[in-house]
Parts: structure tokens; C-alpha cells; sequence
């Protein structure tokens, strides 16, 4: 009953009341974050720390354990008995100004430093050094956060804050001519 009335809650929230209702979870969470609903803060949010500035996307998953010493409690696996009590936990740490982006993956003891993008579909298994962008599967350093504003200098245009329709009728009659 109270992973239904949880459910309901998360979906009736708004994006804006969502960091709230995950410090009620125990994420530990800056200030000004913007936090997509369907990313998924997994079985030990206390493990979480998420700094100032931080969007984390749609899809995201934050692991804080290894699912694989489910296979090792199998008497099956040979191991059994050594596992049978067994978890690894681990925390997540996000620094500041940081986006995370949709369907990428935090695996458990990573840490995320300052001024950093993960991209899309990142599966992050090591730590992240403040001012890097990475991306992969592993994620893997792309570029610096100077290289990667050097490059959106270029291909940036003026459209954030415009309507769906004035950014579409700038797009289509300013970029695409």
C-alpha cells in the first residue's frame, strides 16, 4: 500500500516540489537543482549527495549497490554461504553546476566533481574530475568544460526563453536559411 500511495505522490508533484520529496527519502540536495521525476534514485537515496546547480534528466539512474552479489548468495554459485549477508553500498556524490543527461547511468561510489556534463546514455563508472565532459559506455573524457563552451559558442543560437513557436519560427527562417 505504501509503494502505491509513494507512486501517486511522485507523479502528482510537481517538477518544482520533487527535490523536497527526495529529501524526504534522504538525498541529500543543493540548492536551484532541477530534477526530472522518472530518474530513478534507487534503494538507498541516503547515499546520494547532489551539490548546487545540478539538472539531472529524464531516465537517469543513481545506483548505490551491486546487484551482482545477488548471484553470489545463490548456493548454486559456490559461494553462498560466504555471501549469504552480503551488499556493497556505496555513495554518489555531484558537485555543483552539473547536468547529467537523459538515460545516463551513476554506478555505486562515483563522484562527480564541479562544472561538469555527463552526456546522454553515459554509463559513469569512475570518477569524474571537475570541469569534464564525458560520455560512453564506460563514460570515458571527451573535453574539458572550455573546450565544450568553445564549441557552443559557435553552434549556440538565441531561442532559450522563446515559445515552442517563436523558437520554431527562428529556427526554421534564421538558422535553416
Amino acid at each position: 500500500m505504501n509503494r502505491i500511495y509513494e507512486y501517486f505522490k511522485k507523479r502528482l508533484l510537481s517538477m518544482s516540489k520533487y527535490p523536497a520529496f527526495l529529501r524526504e527519502k534522504g538525498v541529500t540536495i543543493g540548492n536551484g537543482c532541477e530534477i526530472y521525476k522518472t530518474a530513478n534514485f534507487g534503494s538507498e537515496p541516503y547515499l546520494i549527495t547532489i551539490g548546487d546547480h545540478v539538472r539531472i534528466n529524464a531516465g537517469v539512474q543513481l545506483i548505490t549497490h551491486d546487484g551482482g552479489y545477488w548471484v553470489l548468495r545463490d548456493e548454486q554459485s559456490g559461494f553462498g554461504s560466504e555471501f549469504a549477508d552480503m551488499d556493497h553500498l556505496a555513495r554518489i556524490k555531484i558537485g555543483n553546476n552539473v547536468h547529467i543527461g537523459t538515460n545516463a547511468i551513476i554506478m555505486p561510489g562515483v563522484t562527480i566533481g564541479d562544472n561538469c556534463v555527463i552526456a546522454c546514455g553515459a554509463v559513469v563508472t569512475k570518477d569524474v574530475p571537475s570541469n569534464s565532459i564525458v560520455g560512453g559506455v564506460p563514460a570515458k573524457y571527451i573535453e574539458s568544460i572550455s573546450e565544450y563552451a568553445d564549441k557552443a559558442r559557435v553552434k549556440g543560437i538565441p531561442t532559450k526563453g522563446m515559445t515552442p513557436d517563436e523558437k520554431k519560427s527562428y529556427f526554421l527562417n534564421e538558422v535553416e536559411r
